[in-house]
C-alpha cells in the first residue's frame, strides 16, 4: 500500500514504513550490539511490544498507525530482533554442547569449543 510506504521523489518505497524501520533496525542492531552487548530477554521483548501494539490495534480496531509510528516501532523491533537471534544462537549452542556431551565426547574440550561461541 503506497499509502504505508515513504516516498522518494514521488515514488513509492518497494516496502512499507514499518518494514523500512525493522530493517534499519536490524542495520543498527549489530554495531550497537557489538558496542553495548546483550541486553537482558527482559528488555528485547519489551522493544518489540510496541510494534506488536500497534500492528494489533490497528488490524483490530479503526486506529490508523501513521508512518513515523511504524517507522519508530519497526526500528525497535528490528533491534530487538537482533538480540533474539543471538538468544538463539547461544540456546543451540548450549543444546549442541549437551549433546556432544551426551554422545560421548570429552566434557572439557566441549566446554573449552562452546566458550567460543559464548559470552
Amino acid at each position: 500500500m503506497p499509502e504505508r510506504s515513504f516516498h522518494f521523489h514521488g515514488k513509492p518505497f518497494p516496502i512499507c514504513a514499518r518494514c523500512t524501520g525493522e530493517l534499519i533496525g536490524i542495520l543498527a542492531g549489530i554495531p550497537i550490539t557489538c558496542i553495548y552487548g546483550i541486553p537482558d530477554f527482559q528488555i528485547a521483548a519489551l522493544m518489540m511490544l510496541p510494534l506488536i501494539a500497534d500492528g494489533t490495534l490497528q488490524r483490530l480496531t479503526s486506529y490508523e498507525s501513521n508512518n513515523i509510528r511504524r517507522l519508530i516501532t519497526g526500528i525497535l523491533f528490528g533491534i530487538a530482533l537482533v538480540y533474539a537471534f543471538l538468544y538463539f544462537h547461544q540456546v543451540c549452542i548450549r543444546i549442541a554442547g549437551v549433546l556432544l556431551k551426551l554422545l560421548g565426547f570429552q566434557p572439557d574440550a566441549v566446554d573449552r569449543i562452546m566458550q567460543q561461541f559464548l559470552p
